[in-house]
């Protein structure tokens, strides 16, 4: 089974403690998330990476009707992680909306490369993580989240979606399961 990684927004607005969605708990996250790349670069997966970023000067984006403005293009907060890079031949893929499919090109690359199965690390699990599998699901790729991958500030969010991508529509392993996913050809 061909399968990719998905790095969705690992960013320093999310990861960094100056960020404004900075939440207690992503250091051992994002230690994880390094942990995962390392592993998929040395499986030669395809890899790719996703950031939120908003336009400057354009605050009729209708997600700021929901949330304040952040992660505007050119700025620090969408600045990959410390430890996160995009090496030559990864890819990077922007996005205004939670689902990192929604008006970008994810899907054709995805299917362009063949791939069968999405393995989606990131934050916040109930917002942008959980409408990234949603929508890999939809588009009938197989989703697998890892449990230490992934968060959220609010751990009851956090938990129910993880349960919901369970139950409806991928696969939620710990990473030492990935670990031996991984290891096999």
């Amino acid at each position: 089974m061909r399968r990719a990684l998905l790095l969705v927004d690992v960013i320093n607005d999310f990861m960094h403690p100056n960020g404004k969605n900075y939440y207690p708990g992503y250091e051992t996250i994002l230690a994880c998330i390094r942990e995962v790349l390392r592993l998929a670069r040395e499986a030669d997966w395809l890899i790719v990476h996703i950031r939120e970023r908003h336009r400057p000067n354009h605050q009729h984006d209708y997600e700021f009707e929901k949330l304040p403005l952040h992660c505007f293009d050119g700025s620090w907060d969408v600045e990959w992680a410390e430890g996160i890079q995009v090496l030559p031949g990864e890819y990077e893929i922007s996005k205004r909306r939670y689902s990192a499919f929604f008006e970008t090109d994810l899907n054709l690359l995805l299917r362009e490369k063949g791939i069968e199965q999405v393995v989606v690390v990131g934050v916040k699990t109930h917002v942008c993580v959980r409408a990234t599998v949603q929508d890999a699901f939809g588009w009938g790729f197989r989703p697998l989240v890892i449990k230490e991958a992934v968060g959220s500030n609010h751990n009851h969010l956090h938990e129910a979606s993880l349960e919901d991508i369970q139950r409806y529509m991928g696969q939620v392993i710990t990473l030492d399961e990935f670990r031996e996913l991984i290891s096999r050809p």
